[in-house]
């Protein structure tokens, strides 16, 4: 198996996902245990400025905290990136706290038998994360998640980020760590802070929510690249973004003559989720070939990818 430096990288998005709860240690290990290279926890702080791993801050969808009566009253309503949401907010919380709710699947609809792990695991931390990583001898890979606005409410991540990889001995360009994010401004702050590698993530549309760039696609032309590469490096892209219908587009090959790495999101083996031509029949939960898809983004020569299902990820990596 490949070490976690050498491409290409399969990254397990928020563990194991598409078998366990997202975000838990249990979708964690059993990444690893498939054959990961890397497991990727996408952080938020709580309010006495611990990282956790959420896919949001939001947490009404990935825990039971609308079922503890005791925190009834921190439901509210905030503007976060210019969307108003309404729910409960790690933010609110302090890790004591936290650490009382239990986690459930975030897409029951789609992933109907995850729930049978509902509850069984707490919200784990950066440190309890790294840990796991350490000790099973793969990556880690987390995403800076609204660090404009965490830092605008008196909460800055960047910084308690750096300082826990450093402090795992994870310091250097060839460490098994690498740190993303969608916004470009903390990026290129990171940049001073730590010789990790950076990860510009892009979305086939919209724009960084910190407004540094007017869009992802200026960041993602020929000149655009050249500039993200002079503090990131690679690119994380939305997998639509590698095709125009069944044409491949140059985005791989723009990127890696602007001396970028490239890391596609996400392969899900859900019909929901993989590409019209991928897909086996009409029910959105059943699965399509994830495998085929996978490959023929391997085919353009990306040097990783997020997967929600490794197991699968490493199969179609190895041509089985």
């Amino acid at each position: 198996m490949p070490s976690p430096l050498s491409p290409p990288i399969v990254i397990a998005h928020r563990g194991a996902s598409g078998e366990r709860p997202e975000h838990t240690l249990a979708a964690y290990r059993l990444a690893i245990a498939q054959g990961a290279d890397v497991i990727e926890p996408d952080l938020v702080p709580t309010k006495d400025d611990v990282l956790v791993a959420r896919h949001e801050n939001e947490i009404s969808e990935t825990t039971d905290v609308a079922d503890h009566p005791e925190f009834a009253a921190r439901r509210t309503t905030k503007e976060i990136d210019g969307k108003r949401q309404t729910g409960w907010f790690t933010e609110d919380f302090t890790l004591a706290e936290l650490k009382t709710l239990r986690a459930r699947e975030r897409l029951p609809l789609l992933r109907p038998d995850n729930r049978a792990f509902d509850g069984q695991e707490t919200i784990p931390t950066l440190v309890e994360i790294i840990a796991l990583a350490k000790e099973a001898g793969v990556g880690i890979y987390p995403e800076t998640k609204h660090p404009t606005y965490f830092a605008s409410i008196g909460h800055p991540t960047d910084a308690p980020l750096v300082a826990a990889l450093h402090a795992a001995g994870w310091d250097a360009p060839d460490a098994p760590a690498f740190i993303q994010s969608f916004e470009v401004a903390n990026l290129k702050r990171l940049a001073g802070m730590t010789r990790l590698r950076l990860i510009q993530l892009v979305a086939a549309d919209g724009a960084p929510a910190d407004g540094a760039v007017g869009s992802y696609a200026a960041m993602t032309t020929p000149a655009g690249l050249r500039d993200v590469a002079r503090y990131a490096w690679g690119i994380g892209p939305d997998k639509a973004m590698l095709w125009d219908g069944d044409a491949a587009t140059p985005l791989v090959a723009d990127a890696h003559a602007a001396g970028l790495r490239v890391h596609p999101w996400t392969y899900r083996a859900e019909n929901y989720f993989v590409r019209a031509g991928f897909r086996h029949g009409l029910n959105p939960r059943g699965h399509g070939d994830i495998t085929g898809e996978i490959r023929a983004a391997l085919a353009q020569g990306v040097d990783g990818f997020f997967t929600d299902f490794p197991a699968i990820g490493v199969a179609a990596r190895k041509g089985k």
